[in-house]
């Protein structure tokens, strides 16, 4: 009668029959071997395509040849490079959510832009902005946050300007690389404040965006709720953008003479997608350990 009542019971649900171990009954449900077989196959499958157990070359030859040491703790979404630069102490962080939160943003875009193929209209295009490093543009009109807006009329393609013409066409065969967010952050003896760059890096060039200072280095990295407050409450300087031209080039150079510079625009962005796919193969390994337990 019980045996029979177990079986009605496995029946409904869809529980496999149970295994026996020191006396006590274990039961184990159908899916979580299909679960498993799923997650191993897909680490196969990503082990094929990219191996993550070596440095690529180019993350490699940077790393072997900068005076940035990395630290990078497995698990952790966030970077860190540090140096010395005289007597200044530099740390670099950025974070591999950045190309993450590029997949969503191109998956909003789909939505948005199927929503408008449905109505039959056009989708709106964001007006083409960019720093003091814009290229190719003329008739640029500052807005209020320090970016240019460049009429359609007056972008001119590479094809209609003979000088521009043969630089382009090797860029048009290279994939451009996402925008990545690089904290730049630098102390100095004998002062208790510290100097913080929020940057964008991509396409081999360091973006500043803000430029803070703040008047204990703790604030530019708290590590508490009341740090935080005290950092948000602070006035910490104009956007990037709104600043005098000359000061721009200035602070710009002020960041190059220190290593952030080209080299590392081309780094970070490999870096980030190289130990994006490593955390994810551990994270899959993860799980797959966790279900087959």
């Amino acid at each position: 009668m019980a045996d029979s009542y177990e079986t009605e019971l496995r029946t409904l649900f869809n529980v496999a029959p149970s295994a026996r171990e020191g006396g006590r009954r274990l039961t184990r449900y159908s899916v979580d071997q299909e679960l498993s077989a799923k997650f191993e196959s897909e680490l196969q499958l990503e082990k094929e395509m990219r191996d993550t157990d070596e440095l690529p070359a180019n993350v490699k030859d940077f790393l072997d040849n900068s005076p940035f040491e990395l630290h990078d703790t497995p698990g952790q979404e966030e970077v860190v490079l540090t140096r010395t630069f005289g007597d200044e102490k530099i740390r670099i962080t950025f974070n591999i959510a950045d190309l993450n939160a590029l997949d969503e943003d191109a998956d909003r875009y789909s939505e948005d832009k199927a929503l408008y193929d449905e109505d039959g209209s056009d989708m709106p295009t964001d007006t083409q902005s960019g720093g003091a490093q814009s290229k190719h543009t003329i008739n640029q009109g500052r807005t209020k946050d320090g970016n240019f807006n460049i009429a359609p009329e007056d972008s001119i393609a590479p094809a209609d300007r003979p000088e521009l013409a043969d630089s382009e066409s090797p860029e048009e065969d290279q994939e451009p690389s996402f925008p990545a967010r690089v904290n730049v952050t630098i102390e100095k003896p004998g002062t208790n404040g510290a100097l913080q760059v929020e940057t964008v890096a991509q396409d081999g060039v360091i973006i500043i965006e803000n430029v803070y200072y703040y008047p204990t280095a703790s604030l530019a990295d708290p590590q508490s709720a009341d740090g935080d407050w005290a950092r948000r409450s602070m006035y910490t300087g104009p956007q990037f953008g709104n600043l005098d031209q000359d000061l721009q080039v200035l602070l710009e150079r002020y960041l190059e003479e220190r290593g952030i510079n080209t080299a590392l625009a081309l780094w970070v962005p490999e870096y980030i997608d190289f130990k994006e796919q490593r955390e994810y193969l551990d994270w899959l390994a993860n799980i797959k350990s966790f279900v087959d337990a």
